[in-house]
């Protein structure tokens, strides 16, 4: 078995973070999805991001593009403790033109052929690519230990998800030594597991690399004008039939609890990421945000603590199976399984229930508000009501066929309009 804590060392994760997540409509108006705020204070890069940190990897680099600029702040407002001195870097790479073509990343092979000269300079052996905007808990260790062990020229990590679900997904096909036989983009009738006819291997978008291997094959990929220069798409497929690529199974390296179950979610629609931040509000919620020994770290604003005020009836500020973050003050309001972000200002009268409210939302009296995602910065005019009548309320602001609402600035200033 090879030494861990020798091959971190020799790695560096590349973290794909330039993605609009357009799906999330105008939650991303404003920001990549990597930079979406969630759970109360975290943002979505920061588990990715965590992951690699805990899991003794210090090299570090952010490949950006789409509205960049709040993902870019946050990194280096959050992740500005690395010791370059002690070989640790976490290096933000825009897309900048760089290559002959000026074009910008194409893809997300694209966005690492882009970068060979910066990640050669890094003097690395290993890389490990990742999806910058998938929420979960993971120990890269393993994955890159199976990796080397194996002999792989790639090591994909697979989600073990039911075989009436695969077909979202990129699916492989393995054979009982983990070998991947086929990859199949979205098959309408997706592969079973060797072990289970009722599972299936999704890709999870994190492939380990020996990078001298990655970089040839990077090389080759930008000659070739009928390639999207992607991962998924490309170059996966094309080790499976030329050379050998291996399934790591997500159950093998998930970060948990004893006895709870392994924790993935793409929060890349309204209603995933309004249902991932809700479940945090629940008793034992299954992903575990308290857990000391793999923290997920990000940027902390000094603030003051949550502040609950007023006790009367239908004027108390209480907040009941929900989570309130950092300068909130909830003034004679009643909140219920909802969350909050830091700096949420609420006002008498009002009532919250399932939503998630981003930072420094303003709630004016007697608003009632129910199943909303609340983007930053907005004020709800007084009395307003969301949550009770669907088709009003899809007059002015976002409604989901499962009827989650999204409530942004410019949609309250049309239904303000309209008053």
């Amino acid at each position: 078995m090879v030494e861990r804590k020798r091959l971190t060392q020799r790695s560096m994760a590349f973290v794909l973070a330039g993605g609009r997540g357009s799906r999330l409509k105008e939650l991303t108006d404003r920001r990549v999805k990597p930079a979406v705020h969630f759970g109360g204070k975290t943002r979505i890069i920061d588990f990715a991001l965590s992951n690699a940190m805990n899991s003794g990897i210090r090299q570090i680099a952010v490949a950006t593009q789409y509205k960049a600029h709040s993902l870019i702040r946050h990194c280096h407002r959050g992740w500005n403790f690395f010791r370059s001195e002690r070989n640790e870097f976490l290096d933000i790479l825009p897309a900048s033109q760089r290559g002959a073509g000026a074009h910008w990343y194409r893809g997300t092979a694209d966005a690492v052929t882009q970068n060979i000269d910066i990640i050669d300079s890094y003097d690395i052996e290993y890389i490990v690519v990742l999806a910058g905007d998938h929420i979960y808990k993971m120990d890269y260790e393993i994955m890159l230990s199976q990796h080397v062990d194996s002999g792989a020229d790639v090591t994909v990590g697979c989600l073990t998800v039911p075989r009436d679900e695969a077909s979202a997904f990129g699916v492989m096909a393995v054979d009982t030594d983990s070998r991947i036989t086929s990859f199949l983009e979205k098959p309408a009738d997706p592969p079973a597991t060797p072990e289970d006819p009722d599972k299936a291997l999704a890709s999870m978008g994190i492939y380990v690399f020996r990078w001298a291997y990655l970089r040839d094959l990077l090389l080759a990929d930008a000659e070739d004008e009928a390639s999207a220069h992607d991962f998924g798409g490309d170059l996966i497929p094309a080790i499976v039939r030329d050379g050998k690529a291996v399934a790591h199974r997500f159950d093998d390296s998930c970060v948990r609890a004893e006895g709870a179950p392994s924790y993935w979610r793409d929060v890349g629609t309204l209603d995933a990421f309004w249902e991932a931040n809700i479940d945090l509000t629940d008793f034992t919620p299954e992903l575990d945000l308290w857990d000391t020994t793999w923290p997920i770290w990000t940027y902390s604003e000094n603030l003051p603590p949550a502040k609950f005020i007023h006790d009367q009836k239908d004027r108390r500020g209480v907040a009941i199976s929900s989570m309130v973050s950092g300068g909130c003050i909830i003034s004679g309001t009643e909140v219920r399984n909802s969350l909050l972000f830091s700096k949420v200002h609420t006002n008498s009268y009002a009532v919250l229930d399932h939503s998630v409210l981003l930072p420094e939302v303003v709630i004016h009296r007697s608003a009632r508000l129910r199943k909303c995602v609340i983007d930053r910065g907005v004020e709800i005019p007084r009395g307003l009501v969301v949550g009770e009548d669907p088709a009003e309320d899809a007059r002015f602001f976002r409604v989901t066929e499962k009827g989650t609402t999204l409530i942004t600035k410019p949609m309250v200033e049309a239904w303000q309009a309209a008053q």
